[in-house]
């Protein structure tokens, strides 16, 4: 393609517009090589230029025909030049930065990021859009960033919190599967998991009942009060975790109740009823109360009409409620140092105590775990909910 065809094609856009978007892209990732290789200005100057050259040869040299060639001698070109400055792991940061920057710059200079809009915003408006998820994205990186950096570590041969020489060099001989034998071969980590299988389902089946009850008879309207009752009932989850954790202490010192298997099966209950409140409650919203009317005119009792009529609709909604208050029980720290014993040390409390003395890097492999098991149940969670919009006709699907 000739420069002028390239240049007249409605499709893509001019290259006073390309480049500098493009060349920005690049700088910002030039930004952390650069500070990496001790000279971030510089770093951020090549970047730009060589991101804003590629980008004028793919709309003017080459072209839409030979975008496949193009994209992967971007990755290529930027494979080699992370293998020279970063060995092994430089080259998987440029094999990705390649594919992103060889997307990107079709992307921005053929107006493809117009694609999936309406075509009557303007410029301002699609600005403000991207703006809006690129500042979504960083956010999302903000919280995950955490989580993604505690897996790779689980796997250190050495006993560090840090990524060690080895392991940034990718040498199979700095990961190993140490730290999960540890945990599965402790006798101390395997009753800290016992005594959480042992609290948390027996919380959450109290928290399932109680909360369900409670929102169904909160969901009539003819409950007085039922702002100020529904108020209370989520308060555990409003009021600082420390202020409920003191109170249940006092609470259960003067009943008898401190440091036993009951006031810690309890106080998670008390935490996790609100979980299940909330969304039993938001189940209900589209529950059709002329399907209970009916049941009692055939003649069943409040009792079957709740088992056959309405917790079939509303299971989706109980269920989800359960997860919650499960993963609240499951993972929670403060209350059971509050109003726990060491005979109901749990999980949490065990991981809190190997970062306050001994310093164990088991720590890494349970709280991997732990994440591991929480995105199964989230999981879980999402595709209830879709099945209960789809129940209630919410969901085209």
């Amino acid at each position: 393609m000739s420069d002028e065809v390239a240049l007249n094609d409605p499709k893509t856009l001019p290259l006073s517009f390309t480049l500098p978007v493009v060349g920005a892209a690049g700088g910002f990732f030039g930004l952390f090589v650069g500070t990496a290789q001790g000279s971030t200005l510089l770093g951020i100057v090549v970047a730009a230029a060589v991101c804003a050259g590629l980008a004028y040869l793919a709309m003017v040299v080459m072209g839409v025909p030979q975008e496949r060639t193009f994209k992967w001698g971007v990755r290529a070109l930027f494979a080699v030049l992370g293998f020279l400055v970063g060995a092994l792991p430089g080259l998987v940061v440029g094999l990705l930065f390649g594919w992103f920057i060889g997307w990107f710059i079709y992307w921005i200079g053929r107006a493809r990021y117009r694609m999936t809009l309406p075509p009557y915003l303007t410029s301002g408006q699609v600005l403000w859009e991207y703006t809006f998820r690129v500042l979504c994205g960083a956010i999302f990186v903000f919280l995950i960033t955490p989580i993604l950096v505690v897996m790779p570590l689980s796997f250190n041969a050495e006993n560090f919190f840090t990524f060690t020489p080895g392991m940034l060099a990718f040498d199979p001989e700095a990961y190993s599967l140490k730290h999960y034998r540890d945990f599965f071969t402790s006798s101390e980590w395997q009753q800290a998991l016992r005594n959480s299988l042992l609290i948390a389902p027996v919380a959450t089946l109290l928290a399932v009942s109680f909360g369900t009850l409670a929102a169904i008879g909160l969901s009539s309207e003819h409950v007085p009060f039922r702002q100020a009752i529904m108020a209370i009932l989520i308060s555990p989850m409003i009021v600082p975790l420390i202020i409920s954790a003191a109170g249940m202490y006092f609470f259960y010192s003067r009943i008898g109740l401190q440091g036993t298997y009951l006031g810690v099966v309890l106080a998670h209950a008390a935490l996790g009823i609100p979980f299940v409140i909330i969304t039993v409650t938001a189940t209900l919203v589209g529950f059709d109360r002329s399907l209970t009317r009916a049941s009692a005119n055939l003649g069943a009792n409040p009792v079957r009409t709740f088992f056959k009529v309405q917790m079939p609709l509303i299971l989706p909604g109980v269920i989800s409620g359960g997860l919650f208050a499960f993963i609240t029980s499951f993972d929670e720290v403060v209350v059971v140092l509050f109003v726990g014993s060491a005979n109901q040390q749990t999980l949490p409390w065990q991981m809190f105590t190997g970062l306050r003395e001994q310093i164990s890097p088991t720590i890494l492999a349970v709280a991997t775990i732990l994440v591991a098991i929480s995105i199964m149940l989230l999981t879980t969670v999402e595709i209830l909910r879709r099945r209960s919009e789809k129940l209630r006709g919410m969901s085209p699907g």
